[in-house]
């Protein structure tokens, strides 16, 4: 059989793509995908307990776009969720990101006012330095103490990396509020797909110009199947057989546990920012889904180095190694390259989404 394209991966950068030509352009779509199962790093699954989990770790979803919300409202209904995050430092917790209650708890100021945080920040940060890095983000903002506090021992073992080693955007991506708002996301849609993000990706790809193959990588097919076009969405290096090199990610490693009580934590994230735990963050899914169980299921991350690429580190050597495979992408009219570890860039869910819907009106 005879495909008009060939899509490599089934997270969202692929699954938009085949959505979207076999439904707008009415062609055929073969998506290949390496691992067993569809949705990409957003996959979830009910645990042996009956607990919604996320495999892949706490896929949170949240946008200002309202083309990316009302694309994504055509596979799912939604569930009203504002997500909330707590930071463990010594035992003790305060809400991320910083703001008026994490300042009063921390240091027992009692700050009633967006002014008077604003002047207490202006009166610690470090406002003598370039942002080159992302030590030099947050100091601008709040001053060493908070940096040490709450990011650099959390950036150190998130990435094994100093924040100074790292560029601005890995620690400027959270946000500093002089208000008492504990939401972690301000964004004006904020859900989570009411039956779990699987079931949204299979709704998605439920289309008779979809064909879907899993547990197989594309290269050991290729070239035995006919189409006219490729859309890859795996990692850019991967595809030139690293002729440049490998670019390098860290990954996670997680355990799951189930505890026999109705709720664990405090919050849906624990973000643990000292060294007195070697996991990064702790997060309780049934604040994710809703569910009423007997039972919790909680997952602990550890960041790696080997494993399933999730975040691009973000260098200048890694930049610039990325820039030669790009610029070798460029030179292929008949291959595009599309999301998260095709652009070796960190997208949120509603960036790849959004991207995406991009690409796709651009090209065709």
């Amino acid at each position: 059989m005879k495909y008009d394209f060939l899509i490599v991966g089934a997270g969202f950068a692929g699954s938009v793509m085949a959505e979207r030509i076999a439904t707008q352009l009415n062609k055929k779509v073969l998506v290949v995908e390496k691992r067993n199962h569809i949705g990409g790093n957003a996959y979830d699954e009910y645990d042996e307990h009956g607990i919604l989990v996320h495999k892949y770790g706490p896929h949170i979803f949240h946008t200002n776009s309202k083309v990316v919300f009302d694309y994504l409202s055509q596979f799912t209904e939604w569930r009203f969720y504002e997500h909330k995050v707590l930071a463990n430092l010594k035992g003790e917790l305060y809400p991320i990101p910083i703001n008026r209650k994490t300042i009063n708890k921390l240091y027992g100021f009692d700050f009633k006012s967006d002014e008077e945080i604003k002047k207490y920040l202006n009166s610690v940060r470090s406002n003598h330095r370039q942002i080159k890095n992302s030590e030099d983000i947050i100091v601008s903002q709040v001053g060493y103490d908070l940096f040490e506090k709450f990011f650099r021992n959390y950036t150190k073992k998130q990435w094994n990396l100093e924040p100074k080693e790292l560029s601005p955007q890995v620690c400027g991506r959270i946000p500093v509020r002089y208000n008492d708002d504990c939401r972690y996301f301000t964004d004006k849609y904020q859900f989570m797909p009411k039956e779990g993000y699987t079931k949204m990706f299979e709704r998605m790809l439920n289309h008779t110009h979809i064909e879907i193959l899993l547990n197989i990588d594309y290269k050991r097919i290729v070239n035995e199947i006919k189409f006219d076009k490729l859309i890859y969405t795996g990692p850019i290096d991967y595809f030139f057989d690293y002729k440049f090199g490998k670019l390098p990610y860290r990954s996670i490693r997680f355990e799951f546990k189930n505890y026999q009580t109705k709720i664990m934590e405090q919050a849906a994230v624990v973000n643990y920012t000292d060294l007195s735990k070697d996991f990064t963050r702790v997060t309780e899914y049934k604040y994710l889904s809703g569910q009423d169980a007997e039972t919790t299921s909680l997952s602990y991350e550890y960041s790696q180095i080997g494993g399933d690429p999730y975040y691009p580190i973000p260098t200048e050597a890694n930049r610039g190694r990325y820039l030669l495979y790009k610029k070798e992408a460029k030179k292929l009219y008949d291959v595009i390259f599309c999301g998260r570890l095709a652009e070796y860039q960190y997208y949120n869910m509603d960036q790849v989404v959004a991207n995406t819907l991009n690409i796709f009106k651009t090209t065709f």
